[in-house]
C-alpha cells in the first residue's frame, strides 16, 4: 500500500514540476525528456533484472549445495541467539537463518552479487511462515531494512573508481563508510525493534553488537596502521579470498555428507532463474517512477531549497553539492554512483565534495530497489512500515557521513 502511495506520488510530483516548467519557463523540451527517461529506465529494470540472472542462477545452486551439506543450518545456529531475538516470530533452527547471515556477511564484504541471490533466498523462506502472503511480515521488515542499511566492511567498488579517477588516496573513505554505515545500521535495527516491540536492551544482543562494534574497530585500527597504497590491494584481496574460500568450504562439507554436489546445484540454479524473471515488472515499475522524478528537475528544485535553507541558517553549505547522492541513492544504486562520479569530475576526487559523495554512496544500500526486488521476489505489496524504517536508517547514515566527512576531510 505504501509503495502504491509513493510509486504515484513520483509520477504525480514530476508531472507538475515538468508543467511548471512547460508554462512558466517555456521549456518545450522537459516533457521530451520525461518520455526517454520512461522508455530508458524501463530498459534498466529489464537489463538488471537480466544480469541477475546469472548471478542468481549461480548463488542459488551454491546456496542448494550449502543448504544440503549444512552450512547454511550451522551458520544458524551460530546465529541463532541473536536472530531469534530480531525475529521472535521465526521457528528455532529455521533454514532463513542461516540464509540471512550468508546475506549479511557478504554485504559487509561489499559482495554484492552474492548478497542479492542471498537475500533472495532468505525472503523466500520468510515467505513460507508468512500467513499474509500479500502483506510483509514483522520479520521480513526487519530483514529488509537490515539490507537497506547495508553496513559495508570493504567498499571495494567505491575505491576502485576512486582509483579510476586519480585520487591520491582511493581508500581514504574507507574508515568514514565504516563508521556511517554502522549509524545506519545500528538505527534500522532500533527504529524497527521499537515498532514491532522487541526488546534489544538484553544481554544477548547487546553482547552480539559488542563483539561486532569491537571487530569493526579492530579492522579501523588495522587499516589505519597500514600505508594508503596497501588499503586497496589488501581490502580487495580480502574480500575475494573470503568469497572463493565459501564457495570451496560448501562444495567440501557436501562431499564430506555424501551429497550429489552437481545435482544439488542444479536444483538451486533452477530457483535461481524463477526469482530473476519474477523481478522485472517490479523493477521496472520502481525504475520508470524514479526517471519521471529525476527527469522533471524536481530533485534539482529540492536540493537547491536544502541549500538556501542551510545558508539562511549561516551554517557551511558545502556539504549540499554531494546531497545529489544521498537523495538518488535510496531510489537507484546506478544513479547514486553516476552522480558520485560526476562530483569527483566536477570537482575533483581528492576535494570535500568528492569524498562525502563517496562516502554518501558507501553509507546505505538502495532501500527503493531493495524493497522492489526483495519484496517483488515473493509477490509482497503491502510493505506496512519498512519504507518509513529504512529512509530513517539512510537519513542516519547521511547525516553521520556529513559530520565524518567535515571530521576527515574539511
Amino acid at each position: 500500500m505504501v509503495l502504491n502511495y509513493i510509486w504515484i506520488a513520483f509520477f504525480l510530483i514530476g508531472f507538475i514540476f515538468a508543467l511548471i516548467q512547460l508554462i512558466f519557463l517555456g521549456n518545450t523540451q522537459i516533457f521530451n525528456d520525461l518520455v526517454n527517461s520512461v522508455f530508458a529506465n524501463a530498459k534498466t529494470g529489464f537489463e538488471i533484472s537480466l544480469g541477475l540472472t546469472g548471478a542468481l542462477t549461480l548463488w542459488m545452486g551454491l546456496l542448494k549445495i550449502g543448504e544440503k551439506g549444512g552450512v547454511v543450518a550451522l551458520l544458524g545456529r551460530v546465529m541463532g541467539p541473536l536472530f531469534r531475538r530480531l525475529f521472535p516470530e521465526l521457528p528455532k533452527g529455521h533454514p532463513a537463518y542461516g540464509s540471512m547471515t550468508l546475506n549479511i556477511a557478504a554485504n559487509m564484504l561489499g559482495l554484492d552479487n552474492a548478497a542479492t541471490p542471498v537475500g533472495l533466498k532468505a525472503m523466500g523462506e520468510l515467505q513460507e511462515i508468512n500467513p499474509k502472503k500479500d502483506t510483509a511480515s514483522n520479520a521480513q521488515i526487519m530483514f529488509m531494512v537490515i539490507n537497506a542499511a547495508g553496513i559495508t566492511i570493504i567498499p571495494v567498488s567505491i575505491i576502485v573508481y576512486r582509483t579510476q579517477l586519480g585520487a591520491v588516496n582511493p581508500a581514504d573513505i574507507f574508515i568514514p563508510i565504516l563508521i556511517s554505515t554502522f549509524f545506519a545500521s545500528i538505527t534500522g535495527i532500533i527504529s524497527v525493534a521499537v515498532v514491532q516491540r522487541i526488546n534489544i536492551l538484553n544481554r544477548v544482543v547487546l553482547a552480539y553488537f559488542g563483539t561486532l562494534a569491537a571487530l569493526i574497530a579492530g579492522i579501523i585500527i588495522y587499516f589505519s596502521s597500514l600505508p594508503k597504497e596497501k588499503i586497496t590491494a589488501v581490502s580487495t584481496l580480502t574480500a575475494n579470498f573470503i568469497l572463493v574460500s565459501i564457495i570451496i568450504f560448501f562444495i567440501v562439507l557436501a562431499l564430506v555428507r555424501k551429497v550429489n554436489v552437481y545435482d544439488a546445484f542444479i536444483e538451486g540454479a533452477k530457483e535461481g532463474f524463477t526469482v530473476a524473471i519474477k523481478i522485472i515488472p517490479f523493477l521496472v515499475a520502481i525504475l520508470v517512477a524514479i526517471g519521471i522524478f529525476r527527469a522533471s528537475g524536481a530533485m534539482d528544485y529540492l536540493i537547491n531549497g536544502i541549500s538556501a535553507f542551510f545558508g539562511w541558517l549561516g551554517i557551511d553549505t558545502e556539504f549540499t553539492k554531494a546531497l545529489p547522492v544521498a537523495f538518488m541513492k535510496p531510489l537507484s544504486g546506478s544513479g547514486a554512483r553516476g552522480l558520485m562520479i560526476d562530483a569527483m569530475k566536477t570537482y575533483g576526487p581528492d576535494s570535500f565534495v568528492g569524498r562525502l559523495s563517496c562516502t554518501m554512496q558507501g553509507t546505505t544500500d538502495t532501500t527503493f530497489y531493495i524493497i522492489a526486488v526483495y519484496f517483488g521476489s515473493v509477490g509482497i505489496k503491502n510493505t506496512r512500515y519498512a519504507i518509513g524504517c529504512g529512509l530513517l536508517a539512510d537519513l542516519a547514515g547521511f547525516v553521520a557521513a556529513i559530520l565524518v566527512a567535515y571530521l576527515f576531510f574539511h
